[in-house]
C-alpha cells in the first residue's frame, strides 16, 4: 500500500523528504546562527564606555527627555482618570517591578498604564475581527471572542513581568557564584564590605550587567541608609535567590555577633557551585524526554524517506 502510495504522488514524496531534510538542517544549525547573548553585551559595554555622554549632542538628549516626560504625564494622566492610582504604592507590585528590575515611581505608572491599555486594544481587536472576519457568527461565539481577547490583554503584561523576573534570577544566578569568590578575595585582602561590593559590581559588569547593577545599588543604600541590615534584605527582596539570601543572612549575623566572614563566604561559595552544577544536571537529565517529539517530528520522517525512496525508484523503473 505504501508503495502504491509512492508511485501515485512520486513528486509530493520528494517534496516532503526535502522538507524533513531542510527542518533537520535549520534545527541543528540555529545554536550556531543565533546572537550570543554575553558577545551583546560585551559590546554594548565597550561601545558606552569609548562613547561618553558629554559627547552626545544636547538637543537630541534634550529631545529625548522631553518626550519621555511627556509620555510619563500622559500615561500618569490616563492612570488617574481610571482611578488606579492607590494600586502605585501596592508593596506586591512594586516588588515584583524591583525583581524585574524596573526601579521608580514611573515604572509603576507605566506598569498599570499597561494593565489597562492592554486589554482595551486587545477587545477592540478582538470587536474588529469578530465583525469583519466572521459577520455570520452567532452572538455568543462574537462575545467568547471578545472576552477571551479582554482576558489576554489584561493577564499579558503579568506574563510578561514574570518572564521578564525569571530571565534575570536566570542571569543573576549563573554569575553569583563568582560574585560570591571575588567578594571573599576581596574580604581577605581587608577591603571593607562597601569596597568589596563595589569592587565586585566593577568586575561582574562584563558578566551579569544586573547582578552588577543589584551590587552598585546595594553599595549605595549601604552608604546612606541608618541601618546596614536593610541594604543586605532590600538585595535579598530584589533578586530572591537561595543563595543570595543565603550570603545576605551571613553577612547580617558577620556584623551583628562579629564572627568570620572570610570562612562563611567560603562555604557559601562552594555550597552556590555546587547548586548551579546540581540545577545543571538536573536540566542534562531532563534533556532526552524533550528531545522526543522532535525527533519523532524531524528526524524518523526524514530516515523513512532515506530508507524508502531507493526502494521507490526502484519499483518505478521495474
Amino acid at each position: 500500500m505504501l508503495a502504491d502510495l509512492i508511485l501515485q504522488h512520486p513528486t509530493a514524496l520528494v517534496g516532503f523528504s526535502a522538507a524533513m531534510v531542510f527542518g533537520a538542517t535549520l534545527l541543528l544549525a540555529f545554536p550556531y546562527l543565533a546572537s550570543h547573548e554575553l558577545s551583546r553585551r560585551l559590546r554594548t559595554q565597550v561601545e558606552g564606555r569609548s562613547l561618553p555622554a558629554m559627547r552626545q549632542p544636547r538637543n537630541k538628549a534634550t529631545a529625548a527627555g522631553g518626550l519621555r516626560e511627556r509620555q510619563s504625564r500622559s500615561l500618569a494622566q490616563l492612570v488617574a482618570a481610571f482611578r488606579v492610582s492607590d494600586r502605585l504604592n501596592d508593596g506586591t507590585i512594586v516588588n515584583k517591578l524591583q525583581q524585574a528590575g524596573y526601579r521608580g515611581r514611573g515604572a509603576a505608572v507605566k506598569y498599570m498604564a499597561a494593565r489597562i491599555i492592554c486589554p482595551l486594544a486587545l477587545l477592540a481587536l478582538a470587536g474588529f475581527y469578530g465583525l469583519t472576519l466572521l459577520p455570520d457568527a452567532p452572538l455568543y461565539l462574537r462575545a467568547a471572542i471578545l472576552l477571551g481577547g479582554a482576558a489576554f490583554g489584561w493577564f499579558l503584561p503579568s506574563i510578561l513581568l514574570e518572564n521578564r523576573i525569571q530571565k534575570r534570577r536566570t542571569e543573576i544566578g549563573r554569575a553569583w557564584p563568582d560574585a560570591v569568590d571575588l567578594m571573599l578575595i576581596c574580604v581577605e585582602t581587608g577591603m571593607s564590605i562597601e569596597h568589596a561590593f563595589r569592587k565586585v559590581a566593577e568586575e561582574m559588569a562584563a558578566t551579569s550587567i544586573e547582578l552588577a547593577k543589584e551590587m552598585s545599588l546595594t553599595t549605595a543604600e549601604l552608604a546612606y541608609l541608618k541601618e546596614r541590615r536593610q541594604a543586605y534584605e532590600n538585595l535579598a527582596r530584589r533578586v530572591e535567590l537561595p543563595g543570595v539570601k543565603a550570603v545576605t543572612t551571613t553577612l547580617i549575623q558577620s556584623e551583628r555577633y562579629g564572627t568570620s566572614l572570610g570562612h562563611s563566604l567560603r562555604v557559601l561559595s562552594q555550597e552556590s557551585r555546587d547548586m548551579r552544577m546540581a540545577a545543571a544536571e538536573k536540566k542534562a537529565a531532563a534533556l532526552p524526554p524533550k528531545l522526543t517529539v522532535p525527533m519523532i517530528i524531524f528526524f524518523l520522517p526524514v530516515l523513512f524517506a532515506v530508507i524508502i525512496t531507493p526502494a521507490a525508484i526502484q519499483i518505478m523503473a521495474t
